[in-house]
């Protein structure tokens, strides 16, 4: 590798959203360093892994990723960041070729570093103890997407049983309402035009600013030029009366939650040290749904935590199966070194775990559809993406029912909002729609 010319940068990131973000950030770093995205069929220069930890098997894939890399690309600098790279830096910088090893707190100057292994070669790794995490790096980027995703927070005070997140992410941490919306509104000059609020724990906005999550979502609400927004995720104890009363009345607020369950046993949420119990959720669906009577609420559901005896699941399926919401996130329960569930008895089974995770899918898609079902013949307006390689184009609706419309039908421009009838729904969830007669169509 030679230092007289154009470096080109392959990245590969793991796990949510906020990574996603948070890599998006990185890559528009880089290219303003004249460090820029490697081409498709290209031999990078350097390999960037933003990698995720919240299970084994996200442990594992990301040892996966790494190892792949370096083997693919022996020359390349391998630099890893993220969650994992905060958990387990040592066995991160000993898988051969790994040159850069940074936890979260030094994800934001990856570049820097990169930069001074370009001047002299020297292998890094720097990681600050998670206890000691104070700093909030904000991100904003849509990198290959035509939404934008906004991070507004990091870091979690919940500590549950279950989870590692607070051992990699930090305590919790924001941003300020007057510098997220200074991004929104460069998130509009640059033709964005719906934007994705993101974070570890986004219900504990400006825990230590004296600002609150409603704060920045009426400054949002007034930026001009965003059509729409989404809150990523909030836990249902901090779903507060006023943030579902102003998101039903909001025009850029769209009607679209996601609620963390986890279980729907009281007994097991005991167990995770969650903030709630099922009769706080269920209230929390019914007051969204009363607002909005159309919005979508998806759900995270664990299964198979250690507790979690088949009598309980049956009252964790129920209680879902109770719930008028659209979208289940399944997930198996993974065994996290550290955390004070290992100390929980009554340990479910591979097999039981994944029989449990199929009921709830199976649940999830029978919920989906019927709420689907009960929009087709609607006309609803979407924000249509790229086009497909099959001749379609596809977007969500307002609600996030997600849209395709055929090549014959006159392909929508890309980031421009069409009204659209719903007309089938395809195997996959998809409804195919037409445009139309008279759309409600807007250019960026």
């Amino acid at each position: 590798m030679t230092d007289d010319r154009r470096h080109t940068v392959l990245f590969e990131t793991l796990g949510c959203k906020l990574n996603f973000s948070e890599t998006a950030t990185l890559r528009k770093a880089l290219a303003e360093r004249g460090i820029v995205p490697a081409g498709e069929g290209d031999t990078p220069d350097i390999c960037v892994v933003n990698t995720c930890s919240v299970t084994a098997l996200a442990d594992s894939k990301c040892r996966q990723h790494i190892r792949r890399l370096a083997k693919r690309f022996p020359e390349a600098l391998i630099a890893v960041t993220g969650c994992y790279a905060q958990l387990q830096s040592r066995q991160i910088a000993a898988i051969e070729g790994v040159d850069i090893v940074v936890g979260n707190e030094q994800k934001a100057d990856l570049p820097d570093y990169i930069e001074q292994w370009l001047a002299d070669r020297s292998h890094k790794v720097e990681v600050t103890p998670t206890k000691d995490i104070r700093r909030f790096s904000p991100s904003c980027d849509h990198g290959d997407r035509t939404r934008y995703w906004l991070k507004v927070q990091d870091g979690c005070d919940y500590y549950c049983t279950y989870c590692t997140i607070p051992m990699a992410r930090g305590r919790s941490r924001s941003g300020t309402v007057g510098q997220l919306t200074a991004m929104a509104r460069e998130v509009a000059r640059e033709g964005g035009r719906e934007i994705v609020l993101t974070g570890v724990n986004i219900g504990d906005f400006g825990k230590h600013t004296d600002e609150r999550l409603i704060d920045l979502l009426r400054a949002l609400d007034g930026v001009e030029g965003i059509d729409r927004y989404r809150i990523s995720s909030l836990e249902p104890d901090l779903l507060t009366d006023e943030i579902i009363d102003f998101c039903a009345t909001s025009q850029r607020f769209m009607p679209h939650f996601h609620l963390p369950l986890q279980a729907g046993s009281d007994e097991v949420l005991r167990l995770m040290h969650r903030h709630y119990d099922t009769d706080l959720f269920a209230r929390k669906v019914e007051q969204c749904r009363n607002a909005m009577p159309d919005c979508f609420i998806g759900v995270d559901v664990m299964v198979g935590a250690r507790g979690e005896t088949d009598l309980l699941f049956e009252q964790s399926y129920n209680f879902v199966n109770s719930l008028d919401v659209q979208h289940l996130h399944v997930f198996p329960y993974s065994e996290r070194p550290g955390t004070k569930a290992l100390g929980i008895p009554c340990i479910v089974g591979a097999k039981a775990k994944q029989e449990r995770a199929a009921r709830m899918n199976a649940l999830s898609r029978d919920k989906q559809r019927q709420f689907i079902n009960r929009h087709l013949g609607t006309r609803r307006t979407v924000l249509f993406e790229q086009p497909h390689s099959d001749g379609t184009v596809q977007g969500f609706t307002d609600n996030y029912i997600r849209v395709s419309v055929a090549q014959n039908q006159g392909m929508p421009a890309v980031n421009t909002l069409m009204q659209v009838e719903m007309v089938t729904i395809g195997d996959d969830l998809t409804v195919q729609a037409r445009i139309s007669p008279q759309p409600n169509s807007e250019t960026p």
